[in-house]
């Protein structure tokens, strides 16, 4: 099967086997960009985007034959929403962003069909369930538009058996005001690469919710471009990664228009030997963003020894008017003052330990605003931490 290839080169020398080696970079959007597979370097484990990756546990995804066939799906009716397969040819495929790296360009390479999720008015909730995907490499991808005033909340829920590399695009028009929550909640040997980008419009607002809790290795690298003045993002995670779990996030902020904002706010707990968590959190504010207002962080909590959480955040400046820019990290233990506090006052210790969790991770879920889905990610937390002790 032929396949459309768009390449964006930032600086780059094409070498004799076809693929493009990068002078250095100077700034996060002189990325190599391209939706093809082969003109991206083998992956070695050493590259700035993977050297923190369990590369071999992946490499089915990143360099394998993919099933690029549409699949199974469930979701209710819901009024102001259209849910379709459109061909890969369609001009809504590539409106939002481009691949970065191989695994994201092997998906792009590899689906036959993409999911265009679309929202119109004020549009009810819509939530889409996968949990057939099964345990051959797939790949997948999956546009969501909101037309120009649309308002609504859209969930991924992502279950059962996987093994998944992806691309989702999230494009919002004008004063669009909407919601994304992906929630990977995979079987145990589940794998997931996917790369979600977005492009906002002038006064719009985007909250995106990345929710990670199953699976083996999970990797979730979302991009916002606040691409028109007065546009808003709003990213947010949860993460509980146990042993031998791997759980990734790398969040990509890209103020281009003036007067734009960001939050960017990221919360994970690690417990067991071997449970493993990354999140790169890059913010740049570009020569024309005059006005930006950004600020992002991350905050780990270990419960156990033998666990290793990398938490990495990026501030890049390219005007000097700004309203301001900020970041922050923090990974450590329990809160002795908090524990005994709560002991004090007759909560035992094991009572005292899960309300400081649920405490310190609830506040990413509650921002979500499906009453029925917090429920269950909260008791989905609750589980993770008695099978914890």
């Amino acid at each position: 099967m032929s396949t459309p290839v768009q390449t964006q080169q930032h600086g780059l020398t094409e070498h004799s086997h076809g693929g493009w080696g990068k002078a250095p970079v100077q700034t996060r959007s002189e990325r190599f960009a391209s939706t093809s597979h082969d003109a991206f370097p083998e992956v070695t484990g050493l590259e700035a985007e993977w050297k923190l990756s369990p590369v071999e546990r992946v490499r089915a995804l990143i360099d394998g034959e993919l099933d690029g066939a549409p699949y199974a799906i469930l979701y209710p009716e819901s009024a102001g929403t259209t849910v379709e397969w459109i061909d890969r040819t369609s001009e809504l495929i590539g409106t939002a962003g481009t691949p970065e790296e191989r695994a994201a360009a092997n998906a792009w390479s590899s689906f036959e069909k993409a999911l265009h999720i679309h929202l119109d008015g004020d549009a009810e909730t819509l939530t889409l369930t996968r949990t057939g995907l099964g345990d051959a490499p797939r790949a997948a991808h999956t546009v969501i538009t909101a037309a120009t005033g649309a308002t609504g909340l859209v969930v991924l829920d992502n279950r059962g058996p996987a093994q998944l590399s992806e691309n989702l695009e999230i494009v919002l028009d004008d004063d669009a005001h909407i919601t994304v929550v992906s929630v990977q909640q995979w079987d145990d040997p589940a794998l997931h690469l996917a790369s979600q980008f977005a492009r906002v419009g002038r006064g719009a607002t985007l909250k995106h919710i990345v929710v990670s809790l199953g699976g083996s290795v999970v990797r979730v690298n979302p991009s916002a471009h606040l691409a028109g003045e007065g546009a808003e993002a709003e990213l947010l995670g949860v993460y509980f990664a146990d042993a031998g779990q791997h759980l990734e996030q790398r969040v990509y902020v890209h103020h281009e228009a003036p007067h734009t904002r960001s939050r960017v706010t990221y919360k994970g707990a690690l417990n067991g030997d071997g449970a493993r968590t990354v999140w790169v959190g890059d913010v740049l504010i570009g020569p024309g963003a005059t006005g930006t207002d950004t600020y992002e962080q991350n905050r780990n909590l270990v419960l156990s020894d033998g666990t290793r959480a990398d938490s990495i955040p990026n501030l890049e400046i390219e005007t000097g008017d700004i309203e301001g820019a900020g970041h922050a990290s923090a990974t450590g233990r329990f809160d002795d003052e908090q524990l005994f506090y709560l002991q004090a006052r007759g909560i035992s210790e094991d009572e005292a330990r899960r309300l400081v969790v649920l405490g310190f991770l609830s506040e990413i879920v509650q921002k979500i605003g499906e009453p029925v889905l917090e429920a269950r990610l909260l008791a989905a937390l609750e589980a993770e931490l008695v099978a914890s002790r």
